[in-house]
Formats: structure tokens, sequence, C-alpha cells
């Protein structure tokens, strides 16, 4: 006898168990945080500014730029053999082993003459691969078209492309790779940070309770009114007459100050992988849910059926003695059951606590969860934002 069961409740219970764990570390902490003013804003100006730059790989195993596809790299590799005293023609030009490529990178603030910057490297034309090669001294330029470093070096990818005439495999993306620390800085950015008059630190979160938090907080370090929350996502912040020329000191003594926090209510959804982060400022307004389930079961008890004895049949011979044959009868039995768990009801106000309670109780799956978020959005219980990737 063969037996199919197709169970809508079907549980996963490792993604039971990491919901779980993720939600229990969630509700053991109260709704507020206190985090360094250093690590939820940034200062303004100070920022990584970025690279880009055209170049030549070369070295690779015949996976290279078809020249006959790629007429940028086929130029590009007579300008530089021109340049090293190689004359050639277009006409003579057959190699596979280069590739032109698109070379990115950033600049850091405060970057110095010297200093080391990785680079990533993409093929530009038709090449197969860059596994193996090297990339040729490239200038990276900025926005304002002036070079303020220089990359090159071999590369590394984590990628590969195998295979024959019948068959191909490829794992991550050969055509693009990475030279770490593979671009040198040549001209520097001047940022007169300790010339400034005043300071604006940029949220990274933007929120009007944080702001004026971190406003608050730096007024009473330094027992005066110097800090003022502009908007949701900016502080300025005046350089005191005591720090003046010296404001390196003076953000290296703001910004140990720790503010508590406060943030959006947030549900944040992930269809695809059933990840789910809710927040812990998460309301929900009295509601009741139920949770259904549906169990499909298939049963095959095939039936043997035989011919009755010296009739000459069996065993499944034909012709003669009546042509009596031994046969094997299907039999299918289809049992449906569907029930649910009962109806929860959740009295307002729901805290993060309560939902997760109730929804354990329920012994809801992460893939039910999100549909359930999803209804009681639609009804208009749950004051948060719902956000679904």
């Amino acid at each position: 006898m063969k037996s199919f069961c197709i169970r809508s409740n079907l549980r996963s219970l490792a993604a039971r168990a990491v919901a779980a764990f993720i939600i229990a570390l969630m509700s053991a902490h109260p709704s507020f945080a206190s985090a360094r003013i250093k690590d939820i804003t940034k200062i303004e100006g100070v920022r990584d500014n970025q690279l880009i730059g055209y170049g030549l790989v070369v070295g690779l195993p015949g996976t290279g730029d078809r020249l006959q596809n790629a007429p940028f790299t086929e130029r590009s590799l007579v300008s530089m053999l021109e340049r090293l005293g190689v004359a050639i023609t277009d006409e003579d030009m057959r190699t596979r082993n280069a590739a032109a490529v698109i070379v990115t990178a950033n600049l850091p603030g405060f970057s110095r003459n010297g200093d080391r910057i990785d680079v990533s490297v993409s093929a530009l034309g038709d090449a197969r691969s860059l596994r193996g090669g090297t990339l040729l001294v490239t200038p990276l330029t900025g926005a304002d078209g002036h070079v303020y470093a220089v990359a090159q070096g071999p590369l590394i990818i984590s990628g590969y492309e195998a295979g024959g005439q019948a068959a191909t495999t490829t794992k991550g993306v050969p055509t693009a790779a990475r030279i770490p620390n593979g671009g040198t800085v040549e001209r520097e950015l001047a940022f007169p940070l300790n010339s400034l008059g005043f300071v604006r630190f940029i949220l990274k979160n933007p929120d009007f309770v944080t702001a004026r938090r971190i406003a608050n907080a730096i007024n009473q370090q330094l027992d005066g009114h110097f800090a003022t929350s502009v908007d949701l996502a900016t502080i300025e912040v005046q350089v005191p007459s005591a720090y003046h020329g010296q404001v390196t000191d003076f953000l290296a003594e703001i910004e140990t100050i720790e503010v508590e926090t406060d943030e959006v209510a947030r549900v944040v959804v992930d269809e695809n992988s059933g990840t789910i982060v809710i927040g812990s400022n998460v309301r929900i307004s009295q509601v009741a849910v139920t949770q259904g389930a549906i169990t499909i079961e298939v049963s095959e008890t095939p039936l043997v059926s035989q011919p009755a004895p010296f009739s000459g049949g069996g065993g499944g011979r034909r012709g003669g003695g009546g042509g009596a044959e031994t046969v094997v009868v299907p039999r299918t039995s289809v049992n449906v059951e569907e029930g649910n768990n009962g109806f929860q009801v959740l009295d307002a106000p729901v805290t993060l606590q309560d939902l997760v309670n109730a929804l354990n109780a329920l012994g809801v799956p992460p893939s039910d969860v999100i549909a359930i978020l999803q209804t009681i959005k639609t009804a208009g219980a749950l004051h948060a934002e719902l956000i679904i990737q």
C-alpha cells in the first residue's frame, strides 16, 4: 500500500526555531535603546567619492574578448603597444588573452597620497572569464574629471565557468573581479575640517524625536545652547570658541555622547526567505485571529484479482483455456480534513510581546505569519509601516 499525504499545515522546525530566537531577542529589550552619536549619525561633507576608469586586463587563458566583436578592445591594444614602441596594425591582432574592463573604486574621505584602496573590475566586452588576468595601469577619475587614483594588479575572482561542447557550468560571476589594495591615491580631496565654524550631523535613520534628543544631549554636555535640530535628519552644532581651529578634538568629545534613539513602527517581511522583522514599537488594535488547517490524504491500495483455480488462466497467459488473467485493480481513497486552531482575541493595546505570544499559541509558521500580518494591515488594525520585499 502506498500513501501520499499533502499537509498545508506542515511546519518547518528550523524556520520556527530561528524565528522564535530572533523574536525572543527583540522582546527581551525595552522599546528604547541607547547609542553613541557617532554610531547613528555622519558628519556632513565627510563621505566617499566614486571613481571610475577604463582599462585592459591581459594574461587571460583564451577567455578574453573576441576582437571582431569588441573593436574598442582591439583599438586599446594597438594604442597601448604603440606607446610601448611596438608598431602593429589591426589586421595582425588575433589574441583572445585580453579584455576591456571598467574599473571602479571608492575614495574615502581624508585619504592621503600613497594610501591604498580596493578596486572592482568588470568586463566590458564578451570575455567569458577574467580568471588569471592582470589589470594594467588604469587612471581613475572623479566626477570632476581629475585623476585621483591609479589601479593595477592581479585579479581575484570567486566565480568560474567550465564545460565542453555539450554542457557548461557557471558559478558566481567570472566576469567580475576585485583587487584588494589595488589602487594608489594620487590626489587628495581638500576638506578644511578644523576651520569650520559649525558642524552638521546627519542622522542615518531620520527621526524628529531622535534629532531633538541629540541636540539636547549635546547642549547638556557643552553646558550651553550650541546644537539645534534643523529637521528630522539634521542637527547643526556651533563650534564653541574654545575649540576654534580644533574641530577634530571637538568632534571627538561629542561623538561619544549616548542618546536614547526612537524609531518608526515598522514590520519588514521578506517573502522569498520567510524572514520577518518586527520593530518593538509596533502596536495592534483589538483583533481576532484564526488560522485554518487543511489535511489532504491520498491512499493507494491496489487490489489483485486472480482467476479461479483450474480456469486455464492465471499468470497472465493469453489464449486457450478461457483466457482468464490475473489483473491489478487500482483503488484510491481521498480523505480531506479541515479544521482550525480557533480564534485568538488580541485585546488593545497589543504590544510586540502580545502578538508573539498569540502567534506562538496558534503554532503559526513564518509563511503564515506573513499572510496574517498582511490581513491585519488590510483590516486597519496594524499601526505600523508594513514593508514587503
